[in-house]
């Protein structure tokens, strides 16, 4: 039997790294990618071929999809394709494009970078810069063409400080495909260097249920980690979701909308889905109540309660349902307001990564550092804080929303592979949270 839908996604480019360990360059190089994976949907499940250097107008593609129609024939899972909509988004053009940049400019600014980072209680710093530039195409059976290139880069730098037996690190990155975005960065190196310094003399967070403030950053953790992964189709058709068979249930407040938008020119951006698909914006939570799952054209068909558009894959692997740039929705209240109506907690700032089940829905996330909140001002510097909880019940606490959103770069892993996204939120009034700290009440 013939297989009843075949795909081809060709990934080819390069990648360049630098990195900058206290004043010394490490290492940079780049490396050079030509990747092509060819799927086949046979009378069950897929068969796939991965290739190097390969060229599908070469005359060979018709013996690759054989190959892949064999393995298929293995398969036992039943699998069905949702259709899609097709057509792709032109992408952002780049304010200045970093392959004309030579190398040994890229190695003076981002040691700049790393320089401005130094003053006396800094006992090490670090550096990295990466870019890499895609060429990607996309064929399947219906006869959908899609030939997009894309290029992202970015920078990072870290800053250890030590006084006595106290230790701290604290760290800046930008990630951006809107072209080069080393110049002018040492302000970044400096803030990296002046927040280590500072994290010295802040006093360890007290544990305890009691009302918080979340910046953007942290709020955008919680949005992708918590409440994205907890949406990807695949896991909700696993049983491994704490949203599964909650569609139109309200877990939160009416002001609460969580959105991921690969169409935005952000971080996570892409043109067309890793299925040639059109992506397009997914309200996961609109107005409190739980709204559409992302999802591949397999989930899609399994599950239902959205579309295909949200399915991604690293050069050289399968598809895979992933977030892009996800986000909370602005609200109405300055960030004076939320200090002011919080009155007495705490705020937390920025990310030191975490963990999440989405299944048992529960998560803790480490917050860079912290300020008490005291009569609506900021008081004392925290060190050593964290938020934990369950999913539906935190966004149930969250009571004001800001008016002003902001989104963070990053790299997201799931099932061995790694894609470029973007997460934010305005500043978030959590009314009832649990914070951690070296002390408890």
């Amino acid at each position: 039997m013939p297989e009843r839908y075949h795909d081809l996604r060709q990934v080819k480019g390069y990648q360049t790294h630098i990195d900058v360990d206290n004043g010394v360059v490490e290492s940079t190089g780049t490396s050079f990618f030509d990747e092509t994976v060819i799927r086949a949907l046979g009378p069950k499940g897929w068969g796939v071929v991965i290739l190097d250097s390969f060229d599908p107008d070469a005359g060979n593609m018709e013996h690759a999809i054989e190959e892949a129609s064999a393995l298929a024939l293995m398969t036992q899972e039943e699998i069905t394709l949702a259709p899609v909509e097709y057509g792709g988004l032109p992408v952002p053009p780049l304010t200045e494009d970093p392959v004309n940049v030579d190398i040994e400019e890229k190695i003076h600014l981002l040691l700049a970078v790393e320089k401005a980072a130094k003053r006396a209680e800094v006992k090490n710093t670090r550096a990295t810069y990466m870019e890499r530039n895609e060429e990607v195409r996309f064929l399947d059976l219906s006869g959908n063409d899609e030939h997009y290139q894309v290029t992202r880069c970015g920078f990072s730098v870290m800053a250890v400080a030590a006084r006595g037996d106290v230790m701290q690190m604290a760290r800046e990155s930008h990630h951006t495909i809107r072209g080069f975005n080393l110049r002018h960065q040492s302000e970044q190196g400096d803030k990296a260097g002046c927040l280590a310094v500072a994290l010295l003399d802040a006093v360890p967070a007290r544990g305890g249920r009691q009302r918080v403030v979340l910046d953007p950053e942290l709020g955008g953790v919680f949005a992708h980690e918590a409440v994205g992964h907890a949406s990807e189709g695949d896991l909700i058709k696993e049983g491994n979701s704490v949203l599964q068979g909650r569609i139109g249930e309200k877990i939160g407040n009416a002001t609460l909308t969580i959105v991921d938008d690969p169409t935005l020119p952000e971080f996570g951006f892409e043109p067309v889905d890793a299925e040639g698909a059109r992506v397009h914006r997914t309200e996961i939570i609109r107005n409190g109540n739980v709204h559409a799952y992302l999802h591949s054209r397999e989930t899609a068909a399994a599950v239902g309660y959205g579309t295909p558009g949200h399915a991604r894959a690293m050069s050289g692997d399968i598809p895979q349902v992933r977030m892009s740039n996800t986000f909370i929705e602005e609200g109405d209240a300055s960030f004076e307001e939320i200090l002011a109506e919080c009155r007495d907690g705490v705020l937390l700032i920025g990310s030191r990564g975490g963990q999440v089940d989405p299944g048992k829905g529960v998560f803790l996330f480490n917050a860079e550092y912290g300020y008490l909140i005291k009569g609506g001002e900021c008081a004392d510097m925290l060190r050593d804080v964290s938020l934990s909880g369950e999913i539906l019940s935190t966004l149930h606490t969250i009571y004001l929303i800001g008016s002003e959103r902001k989104m963070h770069q990053g790299y997201c892993g799931k099932g061995g592979q790694s894609v470029p996204v973007s997460d934010g939120a305005p500043y978030l009034l959590l009314q009832d949270a649990v914070v951690g700290g070296s002390e408890s009440e």
